[in-house]
């Protein structure tokens, strides 16, 4: 059996909310499986999926550039290794210029934007070494989205933590950055429920029919309690299915209708979101250090 550490229970309370004791038996039954622990806890406690945001595991920021008509643009993170760094004024520069380098030059993945130029002519590659040795920390550039659209583009950032471009067609000069707010405060996974990804979707179904087949009810009432949680699911994962955050007793999708608007596409990205990041567990090295 995986020994079960503290830090792994730490986690998975984090992830889902729930007792340490309740985390800790979890992982037992599981054997130390982080994913199928939370889906355990899910179907015996009836908690939801946790946010992205809620396992931040890496350092950085995220930039953004559009260009003067509203037409180009693109979105980035740069990574870190504290947040202290994370917070440096050249850091966040760079961030910028390779924002607009992506949104410029249309590089084929980050690779390629790494190796680009950035708009003053200067090298992605050469600054970011050059800001490695300043900072004396390991920097990259993680990821990055570009849009080039007919319609509209908007974004907003809160900090630097989280970032969104969105790109819509239609609707009011500030629809744009209202909506680009309300999807890093309610973090949709996509626009419509068509656009939700059937692998998240089927494993939803599976846990929502375990939690119903509990109720011990006939297999037809299970099956539309499933049903009902999968529309319920869809509407809160959805751009559209939400309540908008400045007016939650209208929902974004009816906020398109009555300015005639269409969201194209959007994207959100969050600091370290996916990204393992070692925890330190100075007490154990230290007793490992005193046995030596």
């Amino acid at each position: 059996m995986a020994e079960i550490t503290a830090s792994m229970v730490k986690e998975l309370r984090e992830a889902t909310g729930l007792g340490m004791m309740d985390c800790k038996k979890a992982l037992a039954e599981t054997d130390g499986d982080f994913k199928a622990a939370e889906e355990l806890l899910r179907i015996k406690s009836g908690a939801k999926a946790s946010k992205a945001a809620s396992r931040v595991a890496a350092e950085g920021v995220v930039g953004n550039f559009i260009s003067a008509d509203g037409k180009t643009g693109a979105l980035v993170e740069v990574n870190c290794e504290t947040d202290f760094v994370a917070k440096n004024d050249d850091l966040l520069a760079f961030a910028r210029n390779v924002a607009q380098a992506a949104a410029q030059n249309n590089p084929a993945d980050a690779a390629a934007l790494t190796a680009g130029k950035l708009p003053d002519g200067g090298s992605v590659e050469e600054v970011r070494k050059a800001l490695i040795m300043k900072l004396g920390e390991n920097i990259n550039v993680r990821r990055f989205v570009r849009y080039s659209t007919a319609g509209k583009l908007a974004a907003y950032l809160h900090g630097s933590k989280i970032g969104v471009l969105i790109d819509l067609s239609g609707g009011a000069d500030t629809l744009g950055k209202d909506l680009a707010m309300h999807i890093a405060a309610s973090k949709p996974i996509c626009v419509s429920k068509d656009q939700v990804p059937q692998e998240l979707l089927d494993n939803e179904r599976k846990i929502y029919t375990a939690q119903a087949a509990e109720s011990g009810k006939p297999a037809n009432i299970v099956e539309k309690m499933v049903d009902g949680r999968i529309a319920k699911y869809l509407a809160e994962v959805t751009l559209l299915g939400q309540p908008f955050v400045k007016d939650p007793d209208t929902l974004v999708e009816k906020l398109l209708a009555t300015q005639g608007a269409k969201v194209n596409a959007f994207q959100m990205f969050v600091v370290g979101e996916g990204i393992e990041k070692k925890v330190e567990d100075y007490a154990a090295e230290v007793a490992a250090a005193a046995k030596v």
